[in-house]
Order: structure tokens, then C-alpha cells, then sequence
């Protein structure tokens, strides 16, 4: 399902949270899941990986894990201010200690001059550490977009461990 390269550093990263006792909540939007597919594809993930939201629609992340509606009306699912939201609803409704949210557009359509395709933002951290960061990957293509967000997601995974 996913190449080598990516199974391997989800394996490496894997050990180093077992390592230090770490556990993950995800909260994925433009991913779908992707990112909890590939952690839970190594096998003694279970012991690391908490669980995983898929909040696609706005519906969603108010629902699972309590963004508020007005911050999606100001300033958009697509934002990171919603992104660290996401984060940090994800650490309150989990047992977990790191969490990792992703919001982005895929595309190919949604795009616009100010949030274009391929525009993504993450939250990552801890609870009451969560930093956001924007990543602008292009019209590269809905999957390619998706998976470059998986690549940046494992790096701020193993930044979280590190920080």
C-alpha cells in the first residue's frame, strides 16, 4: 500500500515512541486517514498508536473533537488556526501525549487565490505545546498532495518526539 520508504520511517518512528513511552491521537482532514494507515500498517503499533479522527467535513471536527464552529466560519476549515484546534481537541478527547492534525485542499478543485490547491496546514505537539506550520505543495496532484502531507507529517511526528 505504501512504498518502502514510507513503511520504514512509520517503523522508526514506531520505536522511538515506544521507546519513550510516547502515544499518538491523529486528526486528518485532506489525508483521510492515510497517516493512521500507514502508522498502523507496522506491526506493534498498538502500542503507540491511540486512535485516529477522520473529520473530512467541518460537521465532523466540531462533532469528534470540538472545533468551534466560529473558527471555522472566520477563518475556514483550510486554516491554522483550525489545524492547531484540531490538534489540540484530539489530545483532550484521547489518552494520548502527541497529537498530529493535517487540513489542507487536495484538489483538484476547491483551490482559490488565497487557499489554492495544494495549500496544507498541520498541528502537532503536545497538549499545551502545539505549533502550527503551512506547507504550499502545489498542483501537483490530488494523491501527490496527499502523500507529500504524509511525508511532512512523519518528520513533525519525530519533531515531537525530539521537542
Amino acid at each position: 500500500m505504501f512504498d518502502a520508504s514510507l513503511r520504514q520511517r512509520a517503523a522508526t518512528l514506531v520505536d522511538r515512541y515506544r521507546e519513550r513511552g510516547l502515544t499518538l491521537v491523529t486528526a486528518e482532514s485532506c489525508t483521510g486517514g492515510l497517516i493512521s494507515g500507514l502508522i498502523t500498517e507496522i506491526p506493534g503499533a498498538s502500542k503507540v498508536f491511540e486512535r485516529g479522527y477522520v473529520t473530512y467535513s467541518n460537521r465532523a471536527k466540531e462533532e469528534c473533537i470540538d472545533v468551534a464552529p466560529d473558527l471555522l466560519d472566520q477563518f475556514g476549515a483550510v486554516s491554522a488556526e483550525v489545524a492547531e484546534a484540531m490538534a489540540e481537541g484530539a489530545l483532550r478527547f484521547s489518552a494520548a501525549s502527541v497529537a498530529l492534525s493535517v487540513t489542507g485542499i487536495a484538489g483538484p478543485d476547491g483551490g482559490s487565490e488565497a487557499k489554492p490547491v495544494g495549500l496544507v496546514y498541520f498541528g502537532y505537539g503536545r497538549s499545551g505545546q502545539i505549533a502550527t506550520i503551512e506547507k504550499r505543495f502545489g498542483p501537483i496532484g490530488r494523491s501527490q498532495i496527499r502523500l507529500a502531507a504524509v511525508g511532512v507529517a512523519l518528520d513533525l511526528l519525530f519533531n515531537a518526539v525530539v521537542g
